[in-house]
């Protein structure tokens, strides 16, 4: 539209005399072709700013850096050589991170964050290292001695929410919503059907009956192709009761039964004072849980006036206010009860009432309710204090644009093939692959005001060398 109608580009001028983008390498292409390839040819005065750090482009779908109009001259490059966070240590490490030529300084400002009495701060810079059949994570952070208790300046970076999960202490929920072998099975099923048959021929049918139906007769790879692969069947080997569930389930019922880590995780804060933003996808199970867990908290606060708007339990008397500091010290006391005797003991007490909500999701999503009501209530719990930001933890993507005194970068894929942490440090491997998990790796860095440490479990020689020279080989520690 933009190309075709010169009266749309004029419009938009007039409109909007300077447009400023902010984080441009994450902005979508035709976003930044509009305003330097189209916007330009209307007659009407105006201009287009670009800030952001193409080093920092870790988002797929974001144009990643605009050196084409620079070298067009459609855009003039202001280069950005004064850093004002990092303490020197820190941003010379990010130097030899980079690969766009800029080389950043300490700052001209002697009130910088990163100055002091007129300096820039040395700061600290460490790469530990263990080998052996486990991680030695804790080793590390007992080592590092920092106050992990200070969630506002310290932070755990891991690459995703799945190895965060046990360290934070809800694993076994993380288990239900991304790594159920039935749930991929009945997926394969799923898949193989659309591709060669008609998925409404099977509605009235049992998943079990489904999945008898498609291997009648069936051998060699055709069979394959309608059964478990070895990663499902090693799951069902050790769940059979869940795969027992599943084939007695209608399979219209069971197949429409969306399940996703990100009905767990979604809509993370980074800190407690963090707003909620809307839209969450979370699951209505884990939202209720949470609003007796929100409850608990405003009470055990003090934050009263809260407390009231989000309960419906009723104060009228002294009397009240007796009984309800029973059935909240009740709950307190309930961590390692299933969640659904918590959450029927909130109900019967009410403190939280159960909605519509939660009652269709027992009767639309029986099979994951049938796994979630049997959890201890301290997953959720250990879950709610992590989603509310209330831990060290985060992970890598979500702390762009952030900062932090005490920053610990946690080496590990998690079998991601997105990126690669042995082949950024033996430059090695697919280029996409290593250039995405460079950038990555330097907006982590360069998250930390103070310190900066990264741990690397059984790293090569190769890494090691490669540590040295990036981080010094006095600042390199094998524990």
């Amino acid at each position: 539209m933009f190309k075709k109608y010169s009266r749309l580009r004029d419009i938009t001028r007039d409109r909007y005399r300077y447009i400023l983008v902010d984080e441009y390498q994450d902005t979508a292409p035709e976003v930044v072709k509009i305003l330097l390839d189209y916007l330009p040819q209307s007659k009407r005065k105006g201009g287009s700013g670009f800030f952001g750090d193409a080093m920092q482009a870790i988002y797929d779908g974001g144009i990643g850096d605009i050196h084409d109009y620079v070298a067009k001259m459609s855009v003039s490059e202001v280069k950005k050589e004064q850093n004002r966070r990092n303490p020197r240590l820190v941003y010379e490490l990010a130097n030899r991170l980079r690969t766009d030529g800029i080389e950043q300084h300490a700052s001209d400002d002697l009130t910088a964050p990163n100055m002091s009495d007129g300096k820039v701060r040395d700061g600290q810079i460490r790469f530990y290292y263990t080998t052996g059949d486990s991680s030695r994570l804790q080793d590390v952070r007992n080592h590092l001695d920092w106050d992990f208790s200070d969630v506002l300046e310290t932070k755990e970076l891991n690459l995703t929410h799945n190895l965060i999960a046990p360290q934070a202490g809800f694993g076994d929920l993380m288990a239900i919503y991304d790594k159920d072998g039935v749930l991929n099975y009945r997926d394969r099923i799923v898949t193989h059907i659309k591709k060669n048959d008609d998925l409404a021929k099977y509605d009235d049918c049992t998943f079990g009956e489904t999945i008898t139906m498609l291997q009648q007769g069936k051998t060699g790879a055709a069979l394959t192709a309608v059964s478990p692969t070895p990663t499902m069947k090693k799951f069902i080997e050790a769940r059979p009761d869940l795969l027992a569930d599943a084939e007695a389930r209608n399979f219209l019922a069971f197949r429409r039964m969306y399940v996703d880590k990100e009905q767990l995780v979604d809509d993370k804060k980074q800190s407690k004072d963090e707003m909620a933003r809307k839209g969450s996808s979370r699951c209505d199970f884990v939202k209720h849980v949470f609003k007796i867990q929100k409850v608990v908290h405003l009470y055990q606060q003090r934050r009263y006036n809260e407390f009231l708007r989000h309960t419906e339990f009723k104060v009228a008397r002294s009397e009240d206010k007796v009984r309800l500091k029973e059935r909240i010290e009740a709950i307190e006391a309930m961590s390692d009860q299933s969640v659904s005797e918590v959450i029927n003991y909130a109900h019967d007490h009410g403190l939280c009432l159960i909605d519509d909500r939660y009652a269709q999701f027992t009767e639309k999503k029986g099979y994951l309710y049938d796994r979630l009501k049997d959890v201890p209530y301290r997953s959720f719990q250990n879950l709610y204090e992590y989603l509310e930001g209330r831990t060290t933890y985060s992970t890598q993507h979500k702390i762009k644009g952030r900062e932090f005194d005490r920053v610990l970068v946690v080496m590990d894929s998690g079998g991601w093939n997105h990126y690669n942490f042995n082949n950024l440090f033996e430059n090695d491997g697919n280029p996409t692959v290593l250039a995405r998990t460079q950038k990555l790796f330097y907006v982590c860095c360069t998250r930390a005001k103070k310190m900066l440490s990264v741990y690397f479990h059984n790293p090569s020689q190769n890494v090691i060398n490669q540590a040295e020279q990036w981080f010094g080989a006095e600042n390199c520690i094998a524990l």
